[in-house]
């Protein structure tokens, strides 16, 4: 029992509703809500919005700086090889 053409079809046409609303929510809910989210902490902060962008750009440099530098001497993998580098070594 072969299933035709038809089913194909209004398969094809299930995946582009499904589409269609993923897009709508990405290019109109999306941005409000983020929009809404910043003015909300601005306001529970009591700082004006601009300043919560800045802000938020100044973490965001000082996370990628801290995991450039830092973070990398911290990464579990490089520690367990020099950890087995050290053992090697007394042994």
């Amino acid at each position: 029992m072969a299933l035709g053409p038809a089913h194909l079809q209004s398969r094809q046409e299930m995946t582009m509703i499904a589409l269609l609303l993923y897009r709508t929510v990405a290019d109109h809910v999306l941005p409000w809500a983020m929009a809404f989210a910043s003015r909300m902490l601005a306001r529970g902060l009591n700082m004006p919005e601009p300043l919560v962008h800045s802000t938020g750009d100044y973490v965001v440099a000082q996370v990628i700086a801290f995991e450039h530098g830092v973070g990398r001497s911290l990464c579990p993998f490089r520690l367990a090889r020099r950890l087995r580098a050290r053992w090697r070594g007394r042994h």
